[in-house]
C-alpha cells in the first residue's frame, strides 16, 4: 500500500539534464548543430541560470485584506541571469566579462569604456543534452556583464575568469522577458 508514495515518473531518466553544457554566442533550436566557433569559452564548475520573478502585493496596505491575495498579486518583472567560470582568457572572453570595453585586434589590447554602448548587450545561449536524447537550452536576451571582471590565478593551475550576466528588457520590446527556454525530446 505504501509503495505508491515511493515512485518516480517513468520519464525521469530521459528528462535528466546531463553534463555542464556549453555557453554559446549563437544557437538555433530548430537545427541544434553546434559549431566550434559558436562556443564562447570552456567553463569549469558548470553554469548557473536564474529567472526569478519579483512581485508586489497590491493589498499589503489595505485594511482587512489578507496577505498574498491572488487577485491583488502583481508581477513587477523578472531578474534574469547566467553565471559561470571561464577558463579561456582570450580577447573576447575578457571583453565579455568587462561589459563596456573595446578590442584592438592589432595589438590585442582590451580597453574598458566609461560609456555603455548598445552593442555591449548581446544574446547568449546555454545548451545541454538530456539523458534520453534531445536537449535543454536557454537564451538570455540583451545580456550584459554586471559583476565586472575577475581573473583568479593559482600556482601550477589554470586561471579562471568569473562571468556573470543579466538579461535586459529592451525599450523597443518592453513586454518581452529577456529569457527563453527550450526542452526537446530525442
Amino acid at each position: 500500500m505504501g509503495s505508491q508514495f515511493v515512485k518516480i515518473p517513468q520519464a525521469t531518466f530521459e528528462d535528466l539534464q546531463m553534463d555542464a553544457g556549453v555557453l554559446l554566442n549563437k544557437f538555433n533550436p530548430a537545427t541544434p548543430d553546434i559549431k566550434d566557433e559558436d562556443i564562447i569559452t570552456a567553463t569549469t564548475g558548470g553554469v548557473q541560470i536564474t529567472c526569478v520573478p519579483t512581485y508586489s502585493d497590491l493589498g499589503e496596505d489595505v485594511d482587512n485584506c489578507p496577505n498574498n491575495t491572488k487577485e491583488l498579486k502583481h508581477l513587477d518583472g523578472w531578474e534574469v541571469g547566467l553565471s559561470t567560470t571561464a577558463l579561456n582568457a582570450n580577447k573576447e572572453t575578457i571583453k565579455l566579462g568587462l561589459g563596456a570595453a573595446d578590442i584592438d585586434d592589432q595589438t590585442g589590447k582590451i580597453t574598458p569604456r566609461v560609456d555603455l554602448a548598445q552593442s555591449d548587450f548581446t544574446d547568449l545561449w546555454w545548451a545541454g543534452r538530456k539523458a534520453g536524447g534531445g536537449f535543454v537550452a536557454c537564451k538570455i536576451i540583451n545580456a550584459l556583464s554586471t559583476a565586472g571582471f575577475s581573473l583568479q590565478t593559482t600556482k601550477n593551475g589554470k586561471g579562471q575568469v568569473a562571468l556573470e550576466f543579466r538579461g535586459h528588457v529592451s525599450i523597443e520590446a518592453q513586454d518581452v522577458v529577456p529569457m527563453e527556454f527550450y526542452s526537446t525530446e530525442a
